[in-house]
């Protein structure tokens, strides 16, 4: 189960790095993103959804 759920972090992190990439943000805030959902899948990929480039919240 936990194979599945690590499977799971890696394609919605890869989704997040693909999205960030094709954002419209500055090149050094992709680099800061990109960063951040690396070093920091779960809490990465969180804020990302609701703070990052192309975000919810702006």
């Amino acid at each position: 189960m936990e194979g599945l759920l690590g499977l799971l972090i890696l394609i919605a992190d890869i989704y997040a790095i693909v999205k960030i990439l094709q954002s419209s943000a500055s090149t050094l805030k992709k680099v800061i993103w990109v960063l951040v959902v690396l070093i920091l899948p779960v809490i990465g990929l969180i804020l990302w959804f609701f703070a990052g480039p192309g975000g919810r919240s702006g």
